[in-house]
């Protein structure tokens, strides 16, 4: 099951940027597992990574490569099929292993390798599996396999998920893209489970990590699937500077557009997760405003998202809104005055001042329910602040993919 078309149009390549996808057998036969994704000399690196404690070991190890090399790198790794998490040292072993293995192959320092895994948790790494696929991988690297790449980072994704925006800055053309997946264990926290974005604008360092940290707070950190942070969520923005014109010489106009682009195309992603999620039927934006702090906005954002009772009325069309009060009311939020919340399901009014509104009728409010997709807004009557989180329902099919997902 999924929601919305799944169409996000044809992934342009970035120069500086080539990409491929093999079969390792890590967990599946006659299936994509491994993308190797190589950037240019020269270029940047910034990532965001999953604040699980017990985040895996190719996420560590990942980090520390980035922080040692200052933004250099020049491969990422990515199998699915075994997150390799909870594995202890051998985890470290295993994941270094296959950083030295594709080195010496590319001839390059194991440290300018960044590995990353998505799958099952607590199994060690078939890391020969993955070492015995990657001459195959780097034969095949094309600058065009940004959607093979997007098959290949699938686990119980239905679809691929990507984008592509290209603009004009300072008289260049510069091209973004990224492809995301995950569809469960969807609370980031900092990310998604996987994302991976280039642009071929020349960015530094630390402006990267600053554009993509920004981006990732309105998107990545704005989902939620089912409340559970991923041990292996990871977002990583490369800049190859290929296009010719760098951050520092935009105009501020020119600079504002890049934000925003790539502001969309992570948002993009983030929102091609929750489409997908896992067992989805529903679609649904919750925005909340009239808070006196964003914080106290996503409480009471997640508290409706993440409510099983609420998600499980969304799964059944049914406009039960003593759920969706329920939840705002357990949210946490320090003297909440409950005569002075609003609640209306798209332009419906469901709640005025803490009580049913007059002007609501259940026929309203289960043609609402029926579609596929719903805002529920919530306006919390005390302040000026606001917050967007995007969520999914809860149905039988989450519970069966979730329940026989080592089977």
């Amino acid at each position: 099951m999924a929601t919305g078309t799944g169409d996000f149009g044809v992934l342009s390549a970035v120069e500086g940027i080539r990409l491929s996808s093999v079969e390792a057998g890590v967990r599946y036969q006659n299936r994509r597992d491994v993308v190797v994704v190589e950037i240019a000399e020269g270029s940047t690196v910034a990532g965001v990574y999953t604040l699980n404690a017990f985040c895996a070991a190719p996420v560590k190890i990942a980090r520390q490569h980035l922080s040692d090399n200052q933004g250099k790198c020049r491969y990422w790794l990515i199998n699915t099929g075994n997150a390799n998490a909870g594995t202890g040292k051998q985890g470290a072993v295993d994941a270094l292993a296959c950083c030295q293995s594709l080195a010496e192959l590319a001839g390059c320092d194991p440290s300018e390798v960044m590995p990353f895994s998505t799958g099952v948790i607590g199994e060690r790494l078939p890391a020969g599996r993955i070492t015995a696929a990657l001459p195959g991988a780097l034969e095949q690297l094309q600058p065009d396999n940004w959607l093979s790449a997007a098959k290949g980072i699938l686990t119980t994704d239905t679809r691929p998920k990507g984008l592509t925006r290209t603009l004009q800055l300072n008289g260049r053309t510069v091209t973004i893209t990224g492809i995301s997946k995950g569809a469960g264990m969807i609370k980031p926290n900092m990310a998604t489970m996987l994302a991976y974005v280039a642009t071929d604008l020349s960015v530094d360092y630390a402006q990267l990590q600053a554009l993509l940290s920004d981006a990732v707070s309105q998107s990545f950190n704005r989902i939620t699937v089912d409340g559970d942070t991923s041990t292996n969520d990871c977002c990583m923005l490369a800049a190859t500077g290929r296009a010719g014109v760098a951050f520092t010489e935009l105009s501020d106009s020119d600079k504002a557009q890049f934000r925003g682009a790539l502001n969309e195309v992570l948002q993009s992603l983030a929102i091609q997760i929750i489409e997908d999620a896992e067992g989805a039927s529903k679609f649904v934006t919750i925005d909340v405003s009239g808070g006196e702090t964003s914080k106290e906005c996503l409480q009471v954002a997640y508290a409706v998202a993440e409510s099983p009772l609420v998600k499980t009325a969304l799964t059944a069309s049914d406009p039960n809104w003593g759920r969706i009060l329920a939840a705002v009311g357990r949210a946490g939020v320090p003297a909440l005055d409950v005569d002075s919340v609003s609640v209306s399901l798209d332009a419906v009014p469901l709640v005025e001042r803490g009580q049913l509104s007059a002007d609501y009728s259940e026929e309203k409010g289960q043609a609402v329910m029926n579609q596929e997709a719903i805002t529920i807004s919530i306006d919390l009557g005390r302040g000026d602040a606001k917050e967007r989180v995007w969520t999914s329902d809860l149905s039988e099919e989450y519970v069966r993919i979730n329940a026989s997902y080592r089977s």
